[in-house]
């Protein structure tokens, strides 16, 4: 059997990583979604192909000996984002610890490096094979080499060989180069012809088999304007083939021999995975990448299964896991219930334990002390079973989402291996992931993982809270996230009762208003065409209506909605377009979507409130996320006409902060001028636009006013010039003008934020009122980008965090005063610096008086808080 070599195009793979997955950033705050999807890659290859050689190429820079031949060649593509450059030299660390060779070559490409290597294989009678995400590579394909080309996502791809490239394409290895020399190519700056496309392209050499045939008999090509696009474009049609020609004798200085690959070492890859936060790829590394038994091997564990539940089970200390595999309210049901105290640890099956006397009396104590794992998800799983959990006192989950917030993955098992745990395997082991999750069929295995769980819970409790003593975020602990995550957990249970015929209505409204928009578009455009097509919309708006063309992809124009708000004022078809996009969003996303998560026995939609997610503090809603309704059309603010009280005669009242961010900068900043305006109630965007523009506050215009809130509101969130000045459609000088003036006129703001970022530079950290930490590993980096963004992230953190703080303290003091005042108004919902509650009509003037009294003093500041309340028949009305 021949040896196999494998050559990776680097740069492409990086590239297609980085835009198929969100991005992704470990506890140092680097960002690793572009080195994660790469490395899933890696791993495929190493279990599938086991190669004998192996080597990724890059790209060594931007300037190529191409460039002699065409100045402009990849001219037109956009500058490399800084996320993903910073992520490069983590790639090199990866395959360094992968003892992975890679290579680069001054003045040339990684397109040439493979093809001179796969050449010198392929020669050889070695199998090689390629894998990228560039099509150009195609022209390498024989019986030897292979080239497999990404598709959706990174580890999907299609396998070129010569009959599949025939099938595919219609076309041979060797006509690739003078295929891409017709049609050219837009992500290259690769001219071609103009207006010769692929089908076109292929035809062509179907009929004349290369590029020199072709113009040797230009005479017979049929169509008189291919004929003369041909003839007018010979000279950039050959410099195109020349471009796009592999070289494949390049002067490398590394062969075959030097590029041979005998496996890594587990332990120094594992120790990387777990630096950058890869997690769930761990059990994926074996010895020399093969299954080692030994590394699978976990000590004895001895759980008990216990059917007949009584009291003597329990101590009154019990570490608690409440095993379910999804998150979704529609399908969470408990698999088991894993117990851990100092006699024993057991399992119990929900089936028996609701049924036990003796359980519900031990979970409604709240003398029983319990240590869980997501008090929130407990608590709602165990409301659907009609049991009231009472006495939790820790929660691992919101222990180590305090301790490092930018961690991405908070649960038991990567907690532990954090901790040096590492006797239990990763739930994705035991459970599959996605669509393949479910309880494994032995019982035993279930049992022993949930054991394992719960034990490590037991034996982290102390570990965990000592951490938190240490970093003076105990109180934060117990006083506010423990508390909160009951009520929230109490919400989620409740739920926020829908009116299903007024969404349907709305969807009906919404597609006939979608008709009209979409006949005024083709009238318009005088034709009838797919308007959700990119390749019908684009010659439509730049060949029939010759709007100017702001942007082109591999595929023809793009009508991305940056492009189209660019053009906004082009024509009147524009506006349209927007507004059809914006529609159907609406009613697919927000009517069908709510429509589909409406709980069948309830008639409520249960949201899902995540607690442990964002950096800031502050909460996030998803399962639908009910703090992402559109509001800024008209259509989209009456999607809330649709969520109603729970009960006849009862009312929809929202309650919001004022300014809430403003207010906290104006404390902690202690600005003179911008806390007065707050204690006098001045409008402070008025105030502002006064100071900025040097006019008198009666003088202020909306338009001055309307400048003045985007520059209060930028300098919050550490705005730059060009940010401002995208916003406000004015140029960069403008923008620095206005925040220079801003500065100016509130010296406080300044000195703080140059403060704040010189205590993070010394700590490694910024903190809000509460003690709540965000680290920023990235404040002393020597590159200009990372390093800006920590430092506005320095600035904007403590404001932002103090303001999620403050309204988290104002519904745990909530829910207790309308305990006290035996009120039977209920919270239903936390949007950002608002409560949603509903409450009988007979109770909305206490409710007024009980919510301002509350919000409004739940923390004390040296600039007032200010609470707006409203109320009505939905929660659009209570607007």
């Amino acid at each position: 059997m021949a040896e196999k070599v494998v050559l990776i195009d680097g740069n492409s793979i990086a590239y297609r990583a980085f835009f198929a997955l969100p991005l992704l950033n470990n506890d140092k705050g680097v960002y690793t979604n572009a080195v994660y999807g790469f490395t899933t890659m890696l791993l495929k290859i190493l279990e599938e192909d086991q190669p004998d050689h192996l080597l990724v190429a890059f790209d060594a820079g931007k300037t190529t000996f191409r460039h002699k031949t065409y100045e402009d060649y990849k001219g037109g593509r956009q500058k490399t984002p800084s996320e993903l450059s910073e992520q490069f030299p983590v790639l090199k660390e990866l395959l360094d610890a992968f003892e992975i060779n890679y290579y680069q070559l001054e003045n040339y490409e990684a397109d040439d490096i493979i093809g001179t290597l796969a050449t010198q294989a392929g020669e050889k009678g070695l199998e090689v094979k390629v894998i990228s995400g560039d099509k150009d590579l195609l022209q390498l394909v024989n019986e030897q080499i292979t080239v497999s080309l990404t598709k959706k996502g990174i580890t999907n791809v299609d396998t070129y060989t010569p009959s599949f490239l025939m099938e595919k394409m219609e076309v041979r290895a060797d006509q690739i180069i003078d295929l891409k020399a017709l049609m050219g190519d837009s992500s290259d700056n690769i001219p071609g012809v103009p207006g010769v496309g692929e089908k076109t392209a292929v035809k062509l050499l179907k009929q004349f088999d290369t590029l020199e045939n072709l113009y040797e008999n230009l005479n017979d090509v049929s169509g008189k304007k291919l004929k003369e696009k041909l003839e007018t474009n010979k000279e950039e049609a050959l410099m195109s083939q020349q471009l796009v020609t592999i070289e494949r004798a390049a002067p490398i200085e590394i062969s075959l021999s030097d590029i041979g690959y005998s496996g890594y070492q587990s332990q120094k890859v594992s120790e990387f995975f777990k630096d950058l936060g890869f997690q769930s790829l761990l059990s994926r590394v074996q010895e020399g990448g093969t299954e080692s038994e030994e590394a699978q091997e976990l000590p004895e564990i001895d759980v008990e299964v216990v059917q007949e539940i009584t009291a003597d089970l329990f101590t009154g200390k019990e570490a608690v896991v409440v095993e379910m595999l999804y998150d979704n309210y529609h399908t969470a049901p408990v698999e088991g219930i894993a117990i851990v105290n100092d006699q024993r640890k057991f399992v119990l099956s929900m089936e028996d334990a609701k049924k036990s006397d003796a359980f519900q009396t031990w979970a409604e104590s709240a003398d029983n002390e319990k240590w869980v794992f997501d008090a929130k998800r407990t608590c709602v799983a165990l409301l659907r079973h009609g049991i009231e959990m009472k006495g939790i006192t820790f929660d691992l989950l919101l222990a180590s989402y305090l301790i490092n917030p930018a961690e991405n993955n908070h649960d038991i098992p990567a907690i532990g291996h954090r901790l040096g745990e590492t006797a239990v395997k990763y739930d994705e082991e035991v459970y599959g992931k996605g669509a393949k999750m479910k309880r494994p069929d032995d019982d035993h295995e279930f049992h022993e993982h949930v054991g394992r769980k719960a034990s490590l819970l037991y034996n982290m409790k102390e570990d965990m809270e000592k951490k938190l003593k240490d970093n003076e975020q105990y109180q934060l602990f117990r006083e506010l996230e423990m508390p909160l995550a009951l009520i929230l957990g109490r919400m989620e249970h409740r739920g926020v009762c829908v009116d299903v015929q007024r969404l349907e209505n709305m969807g009906q409204e919404l597609e006939e208003r979608l008709n009209k928009v979409e006949q005024e578009i083709y009238e318009l455009a005088g034709e009838n065409f797919n308007l959700n097509s990119p390749k019908q919309l684009g010659p439509i708006l730049f060949e029939k209506l010759e709007l100017p063309v702001i942007k082109k992809t591999k595929t023809g124009y793009s009508t991305s909605a940056d492009v189209l708000e660019q053009l906004e004022d082009q024509h009147e078809i524009i506006p349209k377009i927007l507004l059809n996009r914006q529609l159907r969003k609406l009613k697919s996303t927000y009517i069908e979507g709510l429509l589909k998560v409406v709980h069948e026995d309830t008639g409520k939609i249960h949201t899902r409130f995540n607690q442990a997610l964002t950096q800031t503090g502050r909460l996030s809603s998803t399962d639908p996320n009910l703090q992402n309704i559109p509001i800024r059309l008209e259509e989209g603010r009456k999607i809330r006409q649709a969520f109603i009280p729970s009960q006849k005669e009862w009312v929809m009242f929202a309650s919001d902060y004022s300014q809430i961010e403003l207010r906290v900068l104006a404390h902690i900043a202690q600005d003179e001028k911008l806390m007065q305006a707050f204690k006098e109630g001045e409008d402070i965007h008025t105030q502002t636009a006064s100071e900025v523009f040097g006019v008198s506050r009666s003088d202020v215009t909306s338009e001055m006013r309307r400048q003045a809130k985007a520059v209060n509101f930028g300098i919050v969130y550490g705005i730059s010039d060009y940010g401002l000045s995208q916003s406000l459609g004015i140029t960069r000088k403008e923008a620095q003008a206005f925040i220079d003036k801003y500065f100016e006129s509130y010296p406080g703001v300044k000195s703080y934020m140059d403060e704040t970022v010189r205590e993070a530079k010394e700590t490694g950290y910024v903190s809000t009122f509460m003690n709540r930490r965000r680290y920023l590993p990235d404040i002393k980096s020597r590159n200009f980008n990372k390093r800006s963004f920590a430092e506005r992230t320095a600035m904007n953190t403590p404001i932002q965090g103090s303001a999620a703080d403050i309204i988290k303290k104002a519904m745990i003091d909530l829910e207790e005063r309308l305990q006290e005042e035996k009120m039977q108004a209920k919270v239903l919902l936390q949007v950002h610096d608002e409560l949603i509650i509903e409450a009988p009509k007979e109770e909305v003037k206490q409710l007024e008086e009980v919510v301002s009294s509350v919000m409004e003093n739940t923390v004390d500041l040296d600039v007032p808080l200010k609470v707006d309340s409203s109320y009505g028949d939905t929660w659009y009305d209570a607007k």
